[in-house]
């Protein structure tokens, strides 16, 4: 980890950075002038969860900027721009604005970008360690996208477990098939079809079916997130294979910046990352 730039360092830093890369300015100055306008929306409103949420979102804005700054890491542009429209996606509109709710398929578009993104994470980290000589590390792209996707389950599981939240959105489904339904004790898997009501303490809910309390929300998030990250491999095989002269992958991949690369041990900086 580099050391911490002191401010002057860190504004130079930043005329340098509008300067290579304008067209991620101008999308960062768009954003945030929307998510302050948020803000002061919400706090006019009294809806200071949201306005939280506005405060995390300008937060999570600068951190592009800050892994670049202080870790010595390089993100092309068009990677910097989707995670800023993903951030923006996610909590403004998919939380404030309900799009998770309104589009039923916003959130697996989502985590499909997710799975996507986290497979190029995962391949610069595969190039970076591979050009330490010391170093001989393979794993695929795959394996890193689907941890990640798991730890964020986990996370939306506890988050509706402790705080009593629906991050793990419940699904309506008319047939539920359970063991527990079998009177004989003998586990033998119970079907019931056509669910069309279902009362809890005497009240119906209202739904035409049964309420899945998120698994299929859960599957669902996994499954896409596995669609972005073989995506990306399938890309970033071809980056391999073409000694990374592909443009399409260079456009996602985070790369060691120049003094970072002159700081490595002697390695072959010119081979692709290995991965199985």
């Amino acid at each position: 980890m580099k050391k911490t730039p002191k401010p002057r360092d860190t504004v130079q830093r930043l005329k340098e950075a509008i300067h290579k890369q304008p067209a991620v300015f101008a999308v960062y100055v768009a954003l945030r002038l929307i998510v302050l306008a948020e803000l002061v929306m919400s706090i006019i409103r009294g809806e200071y969860e949201s306005a939280f949420i506005c405060l995390l979102v300008l937060a999570l804005f600068i951190l592009p900027f800050f892994i670049q700054q202080n870790f010595g890491i390089q993100l092309p542009s068009v990677l910097e721009i989707i995670i800023l429209l993903f951030i923006f996606a996610a909590e403004i509109l998919g939380e404030l604005e309900c799009y998770f709710i309104t589009y039923p398929n916003w959130d697996s578009m989502l985590h499909t970008t997710t799975g996507f993104l986290c497979a190029a994470t995962g391949f610069a980290l595969i190039d970076i360690l591979n050009r330490n000589s010391r170093i001989k590390f393979q794993l695929s792209p795959v394996y890193v996208a689907l941890a990640v996707g798991v730890l964020w389950e986990f996370f939306e599981f506890g988050m509706d477990r402790v705080f009593h939240l629906d991050m793990q959105k419940d699904t309506v489904v008319q047939s539920i098939t359970s063991v527990m339904l079998d009177p004989t004790n003998s586990n033998t898997p119970i079907t019931i079809d056509g669910i069309h009501s279902v009362a809890v303490n005497g009240t119906d809910l209202g739904f035409d079916g049964y309420l899945d309390i998120g698994l299929y929300d859960t599957m669902e998030d996994l499954f896409v997130n596995f669609i972005g990250a073989v995506t990306f491999s399938v890309i970033g095989y071809f980056y391999i294979k073409h000694r990374g002269k592909g443009k399409l992958a260079q456009a996602f991949i985070p790369t060691l910046s120049e003094d970072e690369e002159a700081s490595l041990p002697e390695g072959d900086p010119g081979a692709p990352p290995e991965s199985e």
